[in-house]
């Protein structure tokens, strides 16, 4: 607790709980130094003349005193038709759902196993009351589904059960692929049932909305959580109060690791970290920073609500539990966290948001649109192409498979099977990431498999010998030692929990079932040991296997389909600039144009569309552009439907709504080439703007007039005349598409250098993620970059570094650069400039860390790379204007020109190892009249 002298931690924690600073004057102050929580001790000091004020408050304490009930579930009622009990109903929904699923009979050869295993979960489920569950689940999954929103095949534990799966709460089938109901309810543990429900998150929302209506929205609620001041959040907060910079409360926090699934407390983080250490004992006011930080971290900061649970009870559930109102939601919340809500009798609904589930759902209505009845349900899960393109790591967009350690395991695996996609999703995690070579070696052929046990051959073979799942843990323990899968499942509880107690109980059960089954009792030891090492980690097939068919159907259209895919992936990408580079430079890999936007063929939404080649293309959406807005360009698509394309920037101005059209729009459609359509001339558009900003204004104001003008039409009017502007130059459009998309779209600046960089030993910042996933060391490299932006900092020492942001052709990186490289590179380090970077790499997780080592000015670099350039007109007016720009190289070596009229191309040859400069190239490609240059 804190305490008097904690008095400005006090006022801190007041401070971020209300958005203010310490230093503010006009902040209420309702609070004094005496509001803290007093020892007993002091108590007895303050009120040593009134002792019975003590006794009091304890009787107090002993009155407000309230006993809760636990053990009764408050499970939702499901309104049976026929109003018959739902354990009757909910049997026959099932066995009627287990035809259907399989109209054309039941699996030869399994029959019995299907209705054995449906028969003893509606067994199961029946005894332990939670039939109606299952309706309710299944209930407002099917009004998703038959309401258009997409839902996930299942996740988690609920995955496994034969009986979800018949009544369509999943979609996939348990018992190809070994997953079993006791993962999901224990008949030997009674817990809840815990559906966990993928939605297509766009119309999540309008899955709670029927559940609301449909049970009540005052028996609905959202469940609470509590965020903690953790040791970076402390930091950031404490220091946004106190006024101090954030670069350099941002440098302090970086300082602290950041282990998400291990958070480090602020002080072991000092304990650990000489660095920090220093920064406290060299400034004062980052001794006060991680003083007060100290004091706050672990308190609450703000309360939220969990990002899927939801309550459903039987009643209102004010008469349950205390309720909280969030002024920015209109549903209310348990005032119990997810651990004590369901102790006091109510289950929770899982609703999550899946964005790929949404990608899915449009990449199918796009291929529909082009007459494929795609159905992602009835797919091979064997296809050629998809095995093919996932062997060659070319999984970018494909859900749970497109990080670049993920690519080239990948590689390494060469999967080519349903059941690889399935063991890969479930390895690719710490802990079980230890056993990935090992199952690639045993897969390819390279070792032997290692059973531990022939009877345990059936449940390893699948994944080579290797323990994947938590599942076999179960099965393991059955076959080996007698348990029933209830009890195993208990059994991998308690590995998970590595009480002593249980683990030694555990052990002598393992031991003796397995003896009694002709296993040694040392090699019984040795397999209980290797089973407690891997159920430490193990991951749940039942998750597994759902979210691999997701992932695989991901692929699928990938590899089938990669125009719609890409549409839709980066129309739910639209915001995120970064993934939208990564997506075009894939699809430049893929040899798939990418249409730039226009303000008469683009939609708001990345669309497909035929390229002027014929080949299949995606169309850049208008709404991906900077500092429009999805609404204002829906509004500008919708105004084109109705009355036409836009026939020029006046037509334009006219049309639209004032309140759609301003500057910033205008100047961003431009900057893109979007009104390239409208007028080629860029600068010319741009300089435009204000006077189409007052046409735009005129032509409103006589809309809402609702009078006819005296000379006629506005729109048959005499049009303005258009600034007489050159236009910008290739660089300048460059410079200009970067601050409106925010990479180089139609080209990149270093596109120019061509096979130079090569000669340099530069490679790509794409490159880097395989280049250091294959060395895991830090490795020298060579890499060239447009220059984004740069942000300096100042180091306790007072030296200054700066962190710089580059450009290159396969994406950004950014360099780390220490003050002796920086003073003396300074002026390269500006917007726009290129320049070859030596840099140390090295990989920090799936992060690429780059300290500069060196810094050039790229055309200097470039200077004894000897080269041609191919220079290709538009016509033969080129020629003199190409003429005269030559003329002025001749004194830096001889030249000579070899020019075919008729082709419209110019050779420059450079003998004896003269070079063309970049910034020369440049000029050439500027020149009026040229198409295009080239290295040779």
């Amino acid at each position: 607790f804190l305490t008097r002298d904690d008095f400005e931690s006090h006022e801190a924690r007041v401070c971020i709980a209300e958005g203010r600073v310490l230093a503010d004057p006009k902040r209420p102050r309702p609070y004094s130094p005496e509001q803290y929580l007093k020892s007993p001790e002091e108590m007895a000091e303050r009120f040593a003349d009134v002792p019975e004020a003590l006794e009091n408050s304890v009787h107090i304490a002993r009155r407000c005193t309230l006993t809760l009930s636990f053990g009764t579930y408050h499970l939702p009622k499901f309104p049976v038709p026929d109003g018959g009990p739902p354990d009757a109903y909910l049997r026959a929904r099932a066995e009627q759902g287990l035809a259907e699923r399989f109209p054309d009979g039941l699996p030869q050869g399994r029959a019995d196993e299907y209705r054995q295993r449906l028969d003893y979960e509606l067994g199961i489920i029946e005894k332990m009351g939670f039939a109606g569950y299952f309706l309710v689940v299944a209930d407002f999954i099917q009004w998703a589904k038959e309401n258009g929103c997409p839902v996930g095949p299942g996740r988690g534990s609920g995955a496994g059960s034969l009986v979800a799966y018949a009544i369509r709460i999943t979609d996939l089938d348990p018992l190809p692929f070994n997953l079993l109901f006791e993962r999901f309810l224990n008949p030997e543990r009674v817990s809840m049932p815990d559906f966990d429900i993928d939605f297509c998150q766009d119309k999540r929302d309008q899955v709670i909305n029927y559940v609301q209506q449909e049970y009540g929205s005052d028996r609905v609620a959202q469940i609470i959580t509590f965020g903690k001041l953790q040791a970076r959040a402390v930091l950031r907060d404490v220091g946004r109060v106190l006024g101090m910079p954030y670069g350099q409360v941002d440098r302090i926090c970086k300082l602290v690791p950041n282990n998400p699934a291990k958070p480090v407390t602020l002080a072991e983080a000092i304990d650990s970290e000489p660095l920090l250490q220093e920064q406290i004992e060299g400034d004062d006011q980052i001794k006060r920073l991680v003083s007060n930080a100290l004091k706050l971290e672990g308190l609450y900061r703000h309360a939220s609500t969990h990002a899927a649970g939801i309550v459903i009870g039987d009643r209102p559930l004010e008469e349950l539990v205390a309720l909280h109102r969030d002024p920015r939601s209109s549903m209310p919340a348990t005032q119990f966290n997810m651990k004590y809500v369901e102790q006091a009798g109510l289950v929770k609904f899982d609703f999550l948001g899946l964005k790929t589930l949404t990608v899915l759902e449009n990449a199918v209505k796009l291929v529909r649109q082009r007459g494929v009845p795609l159905d992602l349900h009835k797919i091979p899960l064997d296809d050629a192409r998809t095995f093919e393109m996932l062997t060659k790591g070319e999984s970018t967009g494909v859900f749970q498979l497109e990080g670049s350690g993920m690519r080239d395991i990948l590689r390494k695996l060469k999967p080519n099977r349903f059941e690889d996609v399935i063991a890969l999703v479930a390895l690719y995690r710490p802990g079980p990431m230890d056993d990935i070579p090992k199952y690639i070696a045993v897969k390819n052929g390279e070792e032997e498999p290692d059973y531990l046990h022939p009877s345990l051959k059936p449940i390893l073979e699948e994944t080579f010998g290797v323990m994947v799942y938590q599942e076999q843990v179960m099965q393991i323990a059955q076959v080996l030692s007698g348990y029933s899968l209830g009890g195993a499942d208990l059994l991998r509880r308690a590995m998970g929990k590595k009480i002593q107690s249980e683990m030694d109980a555990q052990r002598a059960l393992f031991i003796e079932g397995a003896v009694e089954r002709n296993v040694a009792p040392a090699q019984a030891a040795l397999i209980f040991e290797r089973v407690n090492k891997f159920a430490g980690y193990g991951f749940n097939k039942c998750h597994s296997a759902p979210y691999a068919m997701v992932a695989y159907q991901t692929a699928y259209l990938k590899a089938n389909y990669p125009v719609e895919f890409f549409a839709a992936s980066m129309t739910l990408d639209m915001g995120n600039t970064d993934k939208l580079n990564v997506f075009r430079r894939e699809l430049q890999r893929q040899d798939i144009p990418l249409l730039g936007p226009d303000i008469n063929r683009s939609r708001e939404v990345f669309t497909v569309e035929t390229a002027p080649d014929g080949r299949p293309a995606v169309r850049y959406a208008l709404a991906a552009v900077r500092n429009v807005g999805r609404a204002a360009m829906a509004s500008l698509c919708a105004e084109r439907d109705r009355n036409g394309p836009y026939k020029d920037l006046f037509d334009l101005a006219q049309r639209l709504d004032t309140q759609t059209l301003n500057k910033r729009l205008l100047e961003s459609l431009i900057r893109t080439g979007a009104l390239d359509g409208l007028n080629p001339n860029r600068a010319q558009s741009f300089q435009s703007v204000e006077m189409l900003l007052k046409l735009a204004g005129a032509a409103a104001e006589e809309r809402n007039s609702n009078q006819n003008s005296l000379f006629g039409d506005a729109a048959a009017a005499p049009k303005p005349k258009l600034p007489a502007v050159r236009d910008w130059g290739s660089m300048e459009k460059l410079q200009n598409e970067f601050e409106s998309m925010g990479f180089y779209f139609s080209s990149h600046p270093l596109e120019s250098f061509g096979k130079s960089l090569g000669r340099l030993g530069v490679i790509k910042s794409a490159e880097l993620g395989p280049l250091l996933s294959n060395t895991r060391s830090e490795t020298r490299v060579r890499l060239a970059g447009t220059v984004i932006d740069r942000q300096e900092r100042t180091s306790a020492r007072g030296n200054r570094f700066a962190f710089v942001q580059f450009s290159d052709q396969s994406g950004t990186f950014e360099v780390m650069i220490f003050s002796e490289l920086l003073s003396s590179r300074r002026d390269m380090l500006q917007a726009g400039t290129a320049v070859l970077v030596t840099a140390d790499a090295r990989l920090d997780g799936d992060q690429v860390k780059l300290t500069g080592q060196a810094i050039e000015d790229l055309d200097k670099a470039l200077s004894n790379t000897a080269a041609g350039l191919r220079v290709t007109m538009r016509d033969a007016e080129a020629v003199k204007p190409l003429h005269e720009l030559i003329a002025g190289l001749k004194g830096r070596g001889r030249i000579t020109l070899a020019i075919e009229l008729e082709a419209h191309e110019v050779e420059i040859a450079l003998p004896g190892g003269f070079n063309v400069p970049p910034s020369v190239r440049q000029k050439l490609a500027d020149l009026p009249g040229i198409a295009g240059v080239e290295e040779i």
